[in-house]
């Protein structure tokens, strides 16, 4: 399954555009028998980091999506803060993911589908700074749904 057309521009919609490369990172971790949720950072309209889940094969429950592409992006910069960056993810960030993210002073947040369960708007609203803006439903669908198959899967 590929999300990203050779037609997509950056110019047409930079949201959409990031956001499919976030979901080709998704498919990688999926690849993986990670749960797909992919993400990029970029930087004056440029991918300065990506990255996917790596729970599984790090064996460590903090190797989300999020945290390699802040850890990335981090080294990438030569500093811890990511102001001026966009953060686009396929899925809404955890309270973790969140805390982190507020922590680099990220500019702003693009995230397709929501977490009921586990995303930051519902159990910790506050943890992002103050100044970061936040756009969700960017290609809702398709995020959602690379999720939802990948349990489904799993369940057989």
């Amino acid at each position: 399954m590929i999300y990203y057309s050779e037609n997509d521009s950056k110019d047409a919609n930079p949201d959409i555009y990031f956001m499919r490369q976030a979901l080709i990172e998704a498919q990688k971790a999926g690849e993986r028998d990670e749960v797909p949720i992919g993400a990029v950072v970029v930087c004056q309209g440029r991918i300065i980091a990506r990255g996917h889940n790596l729970t599984e094969t790090l064996t460590d429950v903090t190797a989300h999506a999020e945290m390699q592409a802040i850890t990335a992006a981090a080294n990438f910069l030569g500093g811890k803060y990511l102001i001026d960056c966009t953060l686009y993810v396929t899925v809404e960030p955890c309270i973790m993911c969140a805390g982190a993210l507020g922590w680099s002073q990220i500019s702003r947040i693009v995230y397709g589908a929501a977490d009921e369960k586990r995303g930051f708007a519902r159990f910790a609203p506050l943890a992002l700074h103050p100044k970061t803006e936040v756009l969700s439903g960017v290609l809702e669908e398709e995020c959602s749904k690379l999720v939802k198959d990948f349990f489904k899967k799993k369940r057989g």
